[in-house]
């Protein structure tokens, strides 16, 4: 147990003090430079799509951090003052989602003032601008009266993005531009951020913190690619590829979380003097070393940032002297925090289930996973158990994957497990003992009214009723454990081997469930047989979801997110529109298929429904959004549209395709892509080849466009007769689309029966005008019948 003091000894140890630290401090402490203000007119401030125009007023940069100014503020406030940015994003979803935060498809927005944060080469461009025209000219007796008013925002600003920026000024990598975070008070849309950040993948993005029903949101209106990268894409690996996790942690009595992680990394470029990693805001990474050599660690709070990265903290790692390109370190973090909560009763609640632990972006990696806990608690992560003991009060796990995963997350609690092996896979179910108090029923007051002959002389009574007997998630233990080893083994039929061979689920607070490799989290109210406080005036789709279709999505996705994972975030939607109906087909299978269109005509109405707005839900933004659809306008959007709409695109392409093409495309996905990555346009690309032969939009081009990159449900409606006499008939058929913009347009079964168990189906494409067809028919139809399968997504 040498380890379990080294960690604890280690903890105590003091933060070093080094360069990332000063630069941080002096981005935090930054003033402005009375000597470096300027009345100003007519400059330009141009970054890749991002134009800034400064018109008229003042100007003022901050002092140096390392050798240069980091900072500025433009003021507008003179007679005539003005300034300008302008942004048009590159194409129709972007500019869609653009327009439904500013009502505009472009950015076009006058401001007053301006903010500006940046590394690279902002200044320089600015203050070439200066001697171009007479009218600019130095005021630094204006410049003590800004450097007071301004300089507590500066210091706020600089102080959530002093990590951001210190990366840059440390030089990591050096061949990348220079930043840019401008923070405006615009005169329509308000205060807004514009930001160009070369480091991650969609360099530019625009949007604003906002807040709904006591929560706070970064709305981003629009974010893509830089012109540069969309005109000269390029790779984008890792910058340092990671291997081999080991991680020991201790789970103290108070329920915080220390943490010792080790792992391997290498980096793809040299001279790499900082490194930036990812971690859960609630872990703080008191230290770190590489090869053994003490590191410095930066880690600050930036809410602003971790907002708009996911949630997740970036911190940086100075090792003690730059790390070689094609060589690999040994990185070691000490960590802890709060990320385990008690709801009562000993159930327990992970926050923090996937960056518990240091990232750099989700890398397929081993895990080796050494937990040590209080005894008379279990406690389960991913993988197979290679180690098991109890000394005294503590209880001592260790488990190993067999395979690369991306994400390893762990649970705890006191549980009653059921296993079982299926097809050669152990599955492991874990409930709790008690369901958390929010579930516990609570006695009811009621009024018993006396008979007529005796109202006048008395009141109704109060009576107060005892609680209902307390509902046992041990009670559907054993068949939750036969659903999901069933659903594991069916999907596996499917889709071919998981992301690993053992399956441990596990209980969590709330109405939802998430899939890990190895490891699912699943509501409590999947375990429950019946709850009448909760689920007493449920629907039938409502038991459906808890009790068939939110376990077997949660298995499924060790397939759709754990083998085969999405490129960026605009492909997520793939992995859960993949993983909900794959839970579809498991249904299908075991209670036929109109439980499944009950499922989708759920999926049809929430899509349906109106927002605050009065708009659609599905209006909110394309699939492709992906998480940015959850935002303070309509917080339903995203799971609406992620899994209902994205549910509705598998089922189409199923009915284009016929079950055997459908069924042998997911097969070959879990296949070709197995540890890989898939895009959007390569699923597209691939689904395309099992298409019909002659069929109508053969690239799914049409398809894609409407369904993925759109929005709008249309209604359809279908007019027929017959002309002409047997057997030389024809069917004439009419069909209109309306509530869809001109240019939808989708493609429709029209199914004829002709005989007892003969039926034609023709397929027709809408369009903004009425579309006849016509049908030759050798005697008269039995039945005409529009999209009887499910085959299109309409009203």
């Amino acid at each position: 147990m040498r380890w379990v003091f080294a960690l604890a000894l280690l903890a105590r140890l003091p933060l070093m003090a080094g360069s990332a630290a000063d630069v941080a401090r002096a981005i935090r402490e930054n003033t402005f430079d009375r000597d470096e203000c300027y009345r100003v007119r007519d400059l330009t401030l141009i970054k890749e799509d991002i134009r800034v125009y400064l018109t008229d007023g003042y100007l003022i940069f901050s002092k140096p951090v390392e050798g240069r100014p980091i900072a500025a503020v433009f003021l507008a406030d003179t007679d005539g003052g003005d300034g300008e940015v302008m942004l048009l994003p590159p194409n129709r979803a972007e500019r869609r989602s653009l327009a439904t935060f500013t009502e505009s498809p472009n950015l076009d927005e006058h401001f007053r003032g301006a903010v500006f944060l940046f590394t690279g080469d902002v200044y320089e461009a600015l203050k070439k601008q200066l001697p171009e025209n007479p009218a600019n000219k130095k005021l630094p007796e204006l410049g003590a009266l800004l450097d007071e008013k301004w300089t507590s925002a500066l210091r706020s600003l600089g102080a959530g993005y002093q990590t951001r920026l210190t990366l840059d000024l440390l030089g990591w990598p050096s061949s990348r531009p220079g930043m840019l975070a401008a923070f405006f008070q615009g005169n329509k849309l308000g205060n807004f951020d514009v930001v160009f950040d070369p480091s991650v993948q969609e360099q530019i993005l625009v949007g604003q913190l906002a807040t709904r029903d006591n929560r706070l949101y970064f709305d981003t209106w629009t974010s893509f690619e830089a012109r540069s990268s969309r005109l000269h894409p390029v790779s984008r690996k890792p910058e340092l590829l990671l291997r081999d996790y080991r991680i020991q942690a201790v789970v103290n009595e108070d329920l915080s979380l220390s943490v010792v992680t080790r792992v391997k990394g290498t980096p793809a470029a040299g001279g790499t003097p900082v490194v930036p990693f990812e971690i859960a805001p609630e872990m703080a990474v008191t230290g770190a070393t590489v090869d053994g050599r003490p590191a410095e660690v930066l880690q600050s709070d930036a809410l602003r940032i971790n907002l708009m990265r996911g949630g997740n903290s970036l911190f940086l790692v100075v090792p003690p002297e730059p790390l070689r390109e094609g060589v690999e370190y040994e990185f070691e973090f000490h960590h802890s925090g709060n990320v385990i909560h008690d709801a009562g009763d000993r159930i327990f609640y992970v926050s923090a289930r996937g960056f518990w632990y240091p990232m750099f972006g989700q890398q397929f990696a081993t895990y080796d996973l050494l937990f040590r806990y209080p005894r008379g608690l279990d406690l389960v992560t991913p993988g197979g158990v290679v180690e098991d003991r109890t000394e005294g009060d503590w209880r001592t796990t260790r488990r190993r994957t067999s395979a690369p995963i991306r994400l390893a997350a762990f649970n705890l609690g006191n549980y009653e497990h059921a296993r079982l092996e299926r097809g050669g896979y152990t599955v492991d179910v874990c409930a709790n003992r008690k369901v958390e108090h929010a579930l516990q029923p609570r006695p009811q007051t009621i009024y018993i009214t006396p008979p007529p002959a005796m109202q006048r002389r008395r009141q109704p009574d109060l009576v107060e009723t005892p609680a209902s007997m307390e509902p046992s998630p041990q009670s559907r233990l054993e068949v939750l454990a036969s659903e999901v080893a069933s659903a594991l083994e069916y999907l596996a039929s499917r889709l071919g081997p998981p992301a690993l061979p053992q399956l441990t689920v596990s209980p969590i607070p709330g109405a939802f469930g998430q899939g890990f490799p190895g490891l699912i989290y699943l509501s409590t109210l999947s375990y429950l047989k019946s709850l009448p406080s909760a689920r007493g005036t449920a629907t039938v789709q409502t038991e459906l979801f808890f009790e068939d279709v939110l376990q077997a999505h949660e298995v499924a996705h060790q397939w759709w997110g754990n083998r085969v994972t999405s490129a960026t975030y605009r492909d997520s939607w793939l992995m859960e529109a993949l993983a909900n109906y794959s839970a579809l087909l498991y249904l299908e299978k075991r209670k036929g298929g109109h439980s499944v269109e009950m499922m989708l005509d759920t999926y049809r109405s929430e899509l349906l429904a109106k927002s605050a707005g009065g708009q659609p839900v599905d209006s909110t933004g394309p699939i492709v959004l992906g998480p940015r659809l959850e935002n303070s306008q309509e917080p339903r959007a995203w799971r609406s549209i992620i899994y209902g709409k994205g549910s509705w695109i598998i089922q189409m392409l199923r009915r284009r395709m016929g079950d055997e093409r459908f069924f042998s495309l997911l097969r070959e996905i879990t296949t070709r892509y197995a540890g890989e990555e898939m895009s959007t346009d390569a699923f597209r690309e691939l689904a395309a080849k099992y298409l019909p032969p002659k069929s109508d939009d053969p690239k799914l081009e049409a398809f894609f466009e409407q369904w993925v990159y759109g929005t709008g449900i249309p209604s359809l409606k279908l007019a027929w007769s017959v002309k002409g006499k047997a057997p030389s008939l024809r069917l004439v058929g009419t069909l209109t689309q309306s509530d869809a913009g001109e240019d939808s347009s989708v493609i429709a079964p029209v199914e004829i029966q002709v005989a007892r168990g003969r039926t034609i189906t023709q397929w027709v494409r809408s369009a903004s005008d009425p579309v006849t067809f016509t049908v030759a028919l050798q005697q008269p139809p039995l039945k005409v019948t529009l999209d009887p399968h499910y085959a299109v997504l309409r009203r």
